[in-house]
């Protein structure tokens, strides 16, 4: 008789289980109604927070700590990820440069900087990496991504020849770039950037109008740092006329997006379809009964790119039936029916408070328990079909 095949690849259930965890809870639950079923069980993010521990301790991989400039321009600690045996490095820019590094009263776009994130970058080159997996969202910034590049040694400077300062106000002064003292082995780097949003750089759907508010910007600011960032497009663009100003994606993270496409060897994907690549989903779902997937809330913006939508359409290519697990589902969650994900189910089993429901071992039971009833289900569908 055929073993039951089941690929398990669930994002986390933030605030309480890692990706991995949760999948392992699932497998119990599994493996109480089929003990002998193969389960593989591979890490899942969309790119976003949690990225990082996710693929890292997922696939093997080391976790790095850096202290490296914050946005603010006090120094932080940032987590990173090494996949030693492909020389890769994970990267989430929030880690060094994230608008929850800053408390809501002190963000202030103008000079808020990125220059952290290429010292993360510096710091996985010098450990041997040469390709990057990097997610830009949550960013506190709107430099262009200049304070990354200046980490990385390239020089932007003013009318005088001097070093433009931090943040969207060194924009307003750039001049000249010159890259004569950019790391080397930059140019034998690949980046896979994650970046999930098509905005452009400058204009009414630029980086600057769209999110600077978000980001401490007031409706001058806005206005200001939007020519600042046309007026450095330029100047990029007369010595990079590959540069794209409106590319979609080059305004993602404050310009971040822009910045790699211009100086760096670099794509801009989707984050769910970088990381179902990385972790090799479809060779596995491929051979798969069942795929079984979800996320901490199931609802309408599930299907927008998030990972447990990624994960259905990849199963859909061979007709592979999922379902989905999730902490809570809201009524609107229906729409997730509609791409790929056959059934779903919500975990909780009575009606605790939110902090008990979010309780790691709690969790871990629910899921457990959860899986364990709707395989159940499944094996007595299949025993009548055989009968």
């Amino acid at each position: 008789m055929k073993k039951m095949n089941v690929v398990i690849a669930i994002d986390s259930l933030k605030g309480s289980l890692t990706s991995v965890e949760a999948g392992a809870a699932i497998r119990t639950g599994i493996q109480n109604v089929y003990p002998d079923a193969d389960i593989e069980i591979l890490p899942l993010a969309d790119g976003g927070e949690g990225t990082v521990e996710a693929l890292t301790s997922g696939m093997g991989g080391v976790l790095q700590e850096i202290c490296v400039t914050g946005p603010a321009d006090a120094p932080v600690i940032c987590k990173y990820g090494i996949l030693e045996a492909s020389q890769t490095a994970i990267i989430e820019m929030a880690g060094a440069a994230g608008i929850t590094l800053i408390p809501e009263h002190e963000r202030n776009p103008l000079h808020t900087t990125t220059y952290g994130v290429g010292e993360v970058i510096k710091d996985a080159i010098q450990k041997g990496c040469r390709k990057f997996i990097i997610g830009i969202g949550g960013s506190a910034t709107n430099d262009g991504g200049i304070g990354m590049l200046q980490a990385l040694g390239f020089e932007f400077l003013d009318a005088s020849g001097h070093p433009v300062p931090y943040g969207a106000e060194g924009l307003s002064k750039v001049e000249t770039i010159t890259d004569d003292n950019v790391i080397a082995a930059l140019k034998e780097c690949q980046f896979k950037i994650a970046c999930d949003v098509s905005n452009v750089l400058c204009g009414p759907l630029g980086c600057a109008s769209v999110f600077g508010p978000q980001k401490g910007a007031d409706s001058e600011m806005v206005q200001n740092m939007d020519k600042w960032m046309a007026h450095y497009a330029e100047i990029v663009q007369s010595i990079r006329p590959e540069a794209d100003a409106m590319r979609a994606g080059s305004g993602a993270a404050g310009g971040l997006g822009f910045a790699f496409l211009s100086f760096t060897n670099a794509v801009l994907e989707p984050g769910i379809d970088i990381i179902l690549h990385e972790i090799k989903l479809e060779n596995y779902v491929r051979c798969a009964d069942i795929v079984v997937t979800g996320e901490g809330r199931l609802d309408d913006q599930t299907v927008m790119g998030k990972a447990p939508a990624g994960v259905a359409k990849l199963a859909k290519k061979y007709q592979k039936p999922v379902i989905a697990f999730a902490g809570m589902v809201t009524e609107n969650a229906n729409i997730c029916n509609e791409y790929g994900i056959d059934a779903f189910f919500p975990i909780l089993r009575e009606v605790v408070s939110l902090d008990e429901a979010m309780n790691r071992e709690t969790s871990r039971n629910n899921l457990s328990a959860t899986a364990k009833q709707v395989f159940r289900l499944i094996k007595v569908i299949q025993n009548s079909e055989k009968g």
